[in-house]
């Protein structure tokens, strides 16, 4: 049912937690785990870049990104990266954008990011459930333990 598989990735904590889901879909004859990481820029309303350290940041998350999908590829799953450069305040288009380019069958995302906007969601998930080509697995983050 589920040939191709967008993992779409912050680098966060519970992008992290979404990713087992993603690898599970995607061991079937013939599928392929795609992983999309944005790497963003801000600019201002002037144009200027006003984001170079969340750019670096975002540099980190994406080569850590890269080391994974290497590491699942070389343990025998069909995995390749997809990075978008994105120059705005919101990355669910350009992961919406590559779904569709490679015929992408599922989203899978962690429900919270990196992003403190949004409420129960966050809100390029919320953005992403609203404008994707394909059905969006919104994984929830670990339940929290009162002691």
């Amino acid at each position: 049912m589920f040939t191709t598989i967008v993992w779409a990735t912050d680098g966060s904590e519970n992008a992290a937690r979404a990713l087992p889901y993603a690898q599970a879909l995607a061991t079937g004859e013939g599928a392929m785990l795609v992983a999309v990481h944005i790497v963003q820029e801000t600019a201002d309303s002037n144009g200027a870049d006003r984001g170079s350290a969340a750019r670096a940041g975002s540099e980190d998350a994406a080569e850590s990104v890269r080391t994974l999908v290497d590491g699942l590829s070389h343990d025998g799953l069909n995995a390749i990266l997809k990075l978008v450069d994105l120059i705005g305040p919101q990355p669910a288009q350009g992961i919406a954008d590559i779904a569709a380019e490679v015929g992408a069958d599922v989203i899978v995302v962690g429900t919270r990011g990196h992003s403190a906007i949004g409420g129960l969601i966050g809100s390029v998930t919320q953005r992403l459930i609203q404008i994707a080509p394909c059905p969006v697995l919104s994984v929830p983050p670990a339940p929290v333990t009162v002691a």
